[in-house]
């Protein structure tokens, strides 16, 4: 199971990008204003003028600007019923008394705040899971498929290894020939 824990849903979802990633997307967007679903050790890369952590919420917060997200890839869960007797409950240790937002609910704000006009430009990060339903609002953009795994960073700084997954980039925004001159550079890029 362990091998299989970025991958599926290990509770812990404090997994940052690598910075040469981050680095290509600063070059397609010129810049990152709000990294949405973060924290204050990967701001240290990431580098947006204003980022939310799990604390603020950034599912409640107002986004704008260009966008740089790398949510926590969780298939989300709903809090827990008195005398609850979930499995993952029994097994955690613990009840939940807070809904736990998914995949679903990061990838659909995202898209929401995008074609209101309120974002401008965005680059997020997730597995390559086209038949999942919470993948189906990113199929309408460009994307790139990079070539091997991306291993993530822990946040004391160790590298992921042995992902089973692959990932994607998909970019929404005015310039998607900047995006695929750049992201060519990793794998193939869709239309």
């Amino acid at each position: 199971m362990g091998h299989q824990q970025v991958n599926q849903d290990s509770g812990n979802t404090e997994y940052y990008t690598e910075a040469a990633i981050i680095e290509l997307a600063r070059e397609v967007m010129g810049g990152i204003d709000l990294d949405p679903a973060s924290s204050a050790i990967a701001n240290q890369t990431v580098k947006a003028k204003r980022f939310y952590t799990k604390e603020s919420n950034g599912l409640t917060q107002p986004w704008s600007g260009r966008v740089w997200m790398n949510h926590p890839f969780s298939k989300g869960e709903k809090a827990c019923k008195p005398n609850c007797k979930k499995k993952k409950c029994q097994v955690r240790g613990h009840c939940i008394t807070e809904d736990i937002p998914g995949n679903s609910e990061w990838t659909r704000k995202l898209v929401e705040e995008y074609k209101s006009g309120k974002v401008t430009e965005a680059i997020c990060i997730t597995f390559s899971s086209m038949s999942e339903s919470w993948m189906q609002p990113l199929i309408e953009f460009m994307q790139c498929f990079p070539r091997g795994r991306i291993n993530y960073r822990l946040p004391n700084g160790d590298k992921t290894n042995g992902i089973t997954k692959g990932s994607l980039l998909t970019y929404m925004g005015p310039n998607p020939q900047k995006f695929r001159e750049v992201f060519e550079k990793i794998g193939a890029v869709k239309v």
